[in-house]
């Protein structure tokens, strides 16, 4: 039974459920109230063949399902104990609703919900029974705190604050003899060291820096049984032309060049050189070492799995304004070769460029694989696409989680950081994050002030 003093009601926004149809089992032991409005608008959602799409026929399946359990007018239970209800009345602005949110839209019939619904709660007991409504758009979000309606984001799927996400590195000060000690023997076990009784990742790099005051220093990285840290050399030699510019560039292209880590995430701004190391290493891997059959980089086009076809042109063409970063930084790469670039993609096939709605339902074995603005992504998109890896292949993914372009996604959200945080404890796993542009001081100020 329900603690009747203490239920709340949480009326979902539309963006809720296209973002998580199963939003609404996370409420616990609450009562759940989908407005009418909010079911007209998956209905206009749910032809697209989209994620959004997706998730809208999601939603009406589960609301389906739960109708067999009883009516959903009157409220059907949860497994959570919980009561899920569509609420057809309250549909129209009363007189106490405020004038300026008259207009007759989806989002001010949601909110007059709320609005009447908190108006009978009122009556009663407010105390016992608050009315929330839970939404993912900030202008419905203020409009209900204008009105004296609580309100929140949706908080389930929000893997962490950018600010607070795996950096994948970090600077520590140490004792100097655990410096020298690693100089000595070149790879120490932990335990046993000032380090044991911290939280370590596979494959974390430690800046250690001494704690008595001197320049005295080292570059190490925690091993795949967080059990021993490794130096890391001073010198990389060039990867086909490309030497790191900074310490990060140099811990991001150590992962990329291990063999043992079969995914890599890279987060970080514009001009950071993420795309530009991971095309590099995967020239050098599949072209020069021959390691893999083939390099394939593809980037979600917005909306994942949006038509290309009004666009003219062959498939090559349809891609090319998502794909043009790429080939930018594939005529860097190349320079004068252009029979070198013509080769690789024409007569051999080994750099094959491809929409991300062409990877669903694949198994992609033996390649190098480069998904760019993976912050565009959703967790379910992210799963499709890494769960398409095959044996012998290295996916890599990067973006910048500050730089959201899909609807229904932030930086808290997102596919890439969701993977970041989930494989930050795996061993077939690493993560850096670039701060640092080098494109020019131009674009680095402009993606620190802009």
């Amino acid at each position: 039974m329900r603690n009747q003093a203490k239920v709340k009601t949480y009326i979902l926004d539309t963006n809720i459920l296209l973002q998580d149809p199963q939003a609404i089992f996370a409420f616990q032991e609450n009562e759940v109230v989908i407005p009418a409005a909010v079911i007209e608008e998956l209905d206009s959602k749910k032809h697209l063949q989209d994620e959004i799409g997706r998730n809208a026929r999601g939603a009406t399946r589960l609301l389906d399902s739960l109708r067999e359990q009883g009516h959903l007018h009157t409220g059907v239970g949860l497994p959570q104990g919980g009561v899920l209800r569509v609420e057809l009345n309250h549909r129209e602005a009363g007189e106490a609703f405020p004038v300026a949110f008259r207009t007759p839209t989806n989002d001010n019939r949601i909110l007059a919900v709320a609005f009447n619904l908190q108006a009978e709660r009122d009556a009663k007991n407010p105390r016992n029974h608050p009315v929330i409504i839970v939404s993912n758009d900030t202008i419905v979000r203020i409009k209900a705190d204008v009105m004296g309606i609580a309100a929140q984001s949706y908080k389930r799927d929000k893997v962490i604050g950018y600010d607070h996400l795996y950096m994948g590195h970090r600077q520590i000060e140490v004792h100097p003899a655990l410096i020298d000690g690693v100089y000595r023997e070149r790879e120490l076990a932990i335990d046993g060291t000032e380090l044991a009784d911290a939280e370590w990742y596979p494959h974390e790099f430690l800046v250690l820096k001494s704690k008595v005051g001197t320049a005295h220093s080292a570059i190490v990285q925690v091993n795949q049984t967080v059990d021993a840290i490794g130096l890391l050399p001073k010198e990389m030699a060039p990867v086909w032309g490309i030497v790191p510019r900074n310490l990060q560039q140099k811990l991001a292209l150590q992962l990329l060049m291990d063999d043992q880590i079969p995914l890599v995430t890279l987060c970080g701004k514009a001009g950071t050189g993420k795309t530009l190391l991971a095309l590099a290493v995967a020239l050098h891997k599949a072209g020069d070492q021959q390691q893999y059959h083939k390099i394939l980089v593809s980037k979600p086009t917005v909306a994942i799995g949006k038509d290309l076809g009004a666009l003219p042109g062959e498939l090559d063409d349809k891609l090319r304004p998502w794909m043009q970063p790429v080939y930018d930084n594939l005529e860097f790469l190349m320079g004068n070769k252009r029979n070198l670039a013509r080769d690789l993609m024409g007569e051999r096939g080994l750099l094959q460029v491809e929409a991300l709605s062409y990877i669903r339902g694949r198994s992609i074995p033996h390649q190098f694989i480069i998904v760019d603005e993976a912050q565009n992504l959703s967790k379910h998109e992210i799963k499709t696409i890494v769960s398409r890896v095959g044996e012998g292949s290295k996916i890599v993914l990067m973006g910048d989680p500050q730089q959201i372009d899909a609807p229904y996604l932030d930086e808290t959200n997102n596919g890439l950081v969701y993977v970041v945080e989930k494989f930050k404890s795996q061993g077939i796993a690493g993560h850096v994050t670039l701060t640092k542009s080098e494109r020019s001081p131009l674009a680095q100020l402009a993606a620190d002030l802009l």
